[in-house]
């Protein structure tokens, strides 16, 4: 069973501009920094100490000068509150170009960061209570794929259920129920979107062997590593499969 998102890695070109438009714009605070990656906790396992984030999401800055490289163009998106989603498109559109989407349930907001990817704000978690304009998960990353049939059948087996399938667009979105991958042949799309290529995303699992083997003939790589199990599809996105929090 697949559970939420813990990681989401972006490459960058140059480091301090894309961390000072997390810091300045969203409110974000570097847990690690080094020469080649800084890294954000986002929610309320956050911590300033260094320490792993263990209920939110940690967004990572990563510089290419390793593997797995971090995501290029890549259209994700952040959680909020319901109540201070106002308060947040209020804020950025005094700075940033925004547009906006109504999808009934929820809205979101979009906006580029400084190396293109396309950053999604949506109202889609309960009112905090504290009227006070918060970041809570990462709930949603896009990925290119070259064949639409064949990567939605591999993360369907390795967990994720299909939800969605575009009308309009090639694109299906899958969930795990508190994470949300879609899967989208080149094409642009809300917000003139792209889907990410070389993804290097994080996701919790309860077992992360079990899980891999589902998909081991369909992979290209499989390594341990400290949080568990990574590997790579044949699109070049990274998936480490790491243990569930209890």
């Amino acid at each position: 069973m697949l559970g939420g998102c813990k990681r989401l890695a972006l490459e960058v070109k140059y480091l301090d501009p894309v961390v000072d438009f997390y810091r300045e714009q969203l409110d974000l605070d570097p847990a690690h920094r080094s020469d080649r990656e800084v890294v954000f906790p986002v929610g309320s396992g956050g911590n300033t100490d260094g320490s792993r984030n263990e209920n939110g999401s940690d967004l990572e800055l990563r510089r290419p000068n390793g593997v797995p490289r971090g995501g290029l163009h890549t259209h994700f998106a952040f959680a909020c509150p319901r109540d201070v989603y106002d308060d947040w498109y209020a804020r950025l559109d005094e700075t940033l170009e925004l547009q906006e989407v109504d999808f009934g349930s929820m809205r979101s907001l979009y906006a580029d960061d400084p190396e293109g990817n396309c950053v999604e704000i949506a109202g889609v978690d309960p009112p905090s209570g504290t009227g006070e304009p918060e970041l809570t998960r990462i709930f949603e990353v896009v990925l290119e794929v070259e064949d639409l049939p064949t990567a939605e059948a591999r993360y369907v087996d390795l967990g994720f259920d299909v939800v969605d399938r575009g009308s309009k667009r090639r694109r299906t979105r899958l969930s795990t129920g508190s994470f949300d991958l879609e899967l989208w042949e080149p094409h642009l799309g809300l917000a003139d979107a792209r889907g990410g290529v070389h993804v290097d995303l994080g996701i919790e699992a309860t077992d992360p062997e079990a899980a891999a083997d589902e998909i081991s003939d369909r992979i290209t790589k499989r390594e341990s590593v400290e949080e568990g199990v990574r590997i790579r599809d044949p699109d070049g996105h990274y998936v480490t499969l790491s243990d569930a929090m209890p």
